[in-house]
């Protein structure tokens, strides 16, 4: 297989794991998650038990956005380096924006009409870096939280 197929293919599995960790979280039945979700149960069950040949990524997307799951997706030079990732709450829990980012955000969209198309490609490609990056230090921050708070207990 080429580079771009087996990229997709792992794009297909890690946004199925996704939805599937979102469905048990939920704790629904199948039947009830796949009427929620606007797909047929037997689509559903092939998401939860990761049989996604025959699933389109554009499919899976969709369902991740009527979930309201937030995501990236990520590719790299090789396909080993393709995930999807959950982004953390969802757009209605981030409506508390502050000034600051509202401010932010106004001044990136009219910056962004003044750049050339490869300079935006560039600064998509940071950003998507920079994404990586608060990724990892999530995860990093994540594994280390256990451990503190058990050695909290154990001095209490």
């Amino acid at each position: 297989m080429t580079a771009d197929i087996l990229t997709i293919h792992a794009l297909r599995s890690d946004m199925a794991l996704q939805l599937a960790r979102f469905v048990q979280r939920d704790g629904a039945s199948q039947s009830v998650a796949a009427k929620r979700l606007g797909i047929p149960q037997p689509t559903l069950s092939k998401i939860m038990h990761g049989q996604v040949d025959s699933l389109s990524l554009e499919l899976l997307i969709r369902i991740a956005v009527r979930a309201g799951l937030p995501f990236v997706l990520q590719t790299g030079t090789a396909p080993v380096e393709a995930g999807v990732y959950v982004t953390g709450r969802s757009m209605s829990e981030r409506s508390q924006r502050s000034a600051l980012a509202e401010q932010a955000k106004e001044s990136l969209s009219r910056s962004m009409f003044q750049l050339s198309p490869q300079e935006r490609l560039d600064a998509h490609l940071q950003h998507c870096e920079l994404l990586a990056d608060l990724q990892q230090a999530a995860t990093a921050s994540t594994a280390a939280v256990p451990k503190r708070a058990a050695w909290h207990r154990v001095s209490s």
